[in-house]
């Protein structure tokens, strides 16, 4: 077996991780570079290799940064199946189309600004590229044996979000586990990942390798910025991941009103990737923590904003509310609309509920830069921008050890570092090296290491 490594190299996005034997040869995920402009423009390089001679793609969950690339390939002459789990396929019939529709609303966005140096700005892929890829995905569930020519692979709960997995892979006479990425162990509301099972050669996530999550109750700090904001007379608008994240939001805010923490102010949601995918959420009892009928229920308090006349119509709401959109680092999407809007008021919060890449809007913003590029035009910075802690759907350092820690006699022969910047990568490897004695190798792009 090998394995070489095209993307998630000292960078949290790209996951793209290429396994071949003799005669078979599959690709673990197919995600899209995000943040910095360097990483984005990667998007345009084709891979190093055939499209066409690929066997089979296997994804570990459906965020873009896992999954976003497929519709380039599959354009490109891939025709193989995609195994997945099955809200990973669910998710994915909400996420591929609309990450080609949002590529193609951008490039015409530009081309009538005429704010883009290419004549004409041009999608990356269409929405109608993505449908079409979709007809190669197959579902597989958690734990049932999985046959890829000389390959078996198994897909283990990894409670990062919903469908999302570990993959464990045999073939050769060796076995490998790719985490995808890891979930909490204490998550409010999906369950913990599975123990990692044994392994000789491991490939683990590392966005958190430099960081740990703050003790406190997110509730505590929730509620401090929507009683402040009420009390200015303001808006909040929360930039958030429409898989996961948004759920997560919607359960906390719901929470304290309910508790009477805050007051109870009307709650849009406007994402309608985000809409379908709280739907979603509730018909897989099995992944998270809510029962049916609190599930239906939370969902419930929210109103879904589906049109784009009725995202515009949010505009004219003066009185104190709060606003979730998609994305969750400010990358795309109706959150940006919003954002021209309320930063330049100072009654306004913007709150940042998630992991910011590099480069991106939400890492720039609170960063405290005084402007931020939207659509072409400077916006003006002077509402409150804030950060609510102890949300990730990742792992801590110390939450990832504990649980590498729960597999008695663990020691792969090498353990790969990806998904990571390079500081957390490297705290990572140290961690690794001192409390479990491991050999960890920090990949760099496109490396080839034989297993």
């Amino acid at each position: 077996m090998q394995i070489r490594f095209l993307g998630a190299t000292n960078t949290v996005t790209g996951s793209r991780f290429l396994l071949e034997t003799g005669t078979t040869r599959i690709l673990l995920d197919c995600g899209l570079f995000q943040g910095y402009k360097y990483l984005r423009q990667q998007n345009w390089n084709p891979l190093p290799l055939d499209s066409g001679a690929l066997d089979a793609v296997v994804l570990t969950h459906a965020h873009i940064d896992h999954s976003g690339y497929l519709p380039v390939i599959a354009r490109d002459g891939f025709e193989g199946p995609v195994y997945c789990t099955p809200g990973t396929n669910r998710l994915c019939q909400l996420l591929l189309p609309d990450s080609g529709h949002l590529q193609e609303e951008d490039a015409a966005y530009l081309n009538r600004k005429g704010a883009s140096k290419h004549k004409p700005a041009r999608p990356l892929y269409t929405r109608q590229d993505a449908v079409r890829t979709l007809r190669q995905f197959v579902s597989c569930n958690y734990n049932e044996p999985l046959t890829i020519g000389d390959l078996t692979l198994r897909f283990l709960r990894a409670g990062h979000i919903l469908g999302s997995s570990m993959v464990w892979v045999e073939g050769k006479g060796k076995s490998l586990v790719f985490s995808g990425d890891v979930g909490r162990q204490h998550d409010m509301l999906m369950k913990a990942p599975e123990p990692m099972p044994n392994c000789d050669y491991l490939v683990l996530e590392s966005t958190y390798g430099d960081r740990l999550h703050r003790d406190e109750d997110p509730r505590i700090t929730l509620a401090s910025i929507v009683n402040q904001v009420s009390q200015r007379g303001g808006i909040l608008l929360i930039p958030s991941f429409a898989v996961g994240r948004a759920q997560s939001m919607i359960y906390l805010l719901s929470d304290l009103m309910e508790k009477r923490k805050i007051p109870t102010l009307p709650i849009f949601l406007d994402s309608p990737m985000a809409i379908n995918a709280s739907r979603i959420f509730c018909d897989f009892p099995e992944e998270h923590r809510l029962s049916d009928s609190a599930c239906r229920e939370i969902f419930s308090r929210v109103t879904y904003v589906k049109e784009v006349q009725d995202s515009i119509a949010l505009n004219d709401i003066r009185y104190p509310h709060i606003v979730i959109s998609a994305s969750g680092m400010a990358t795309g999407g109706r959150v940006l609309h919003h954002l021209k809007r309320l930063l330049p008021d100072e009654k306004n919060t913007v709150l940042f509920v998630g992991y910011q890449a590099g480069g991106t809007r939400g890492a720039r913003l609170l960063d405290r830069e005084a402007e931020i590029r939207i659509h072409g035009q400077y916006v003006r910075v002077k509402a409150q921008v804030e950060n609510l802690d102890g949300l990730s759907a990742h792992a801590d350092y110390n939450e990832m050890l504990g649980w590498l820690q729960q597999t008695p006699g663990l020691r792969p022969q090498k353990c790969f570092l990806v998904h990571g910047e390079e500081k957390a990568i490297d705290h990572f490897r140290c961690h690794i090296e001192q409390h479990l004695g491991w050999d960890v190798v920090v990949p760099s792009m496109f490396q080839k290491f034989r297993l």
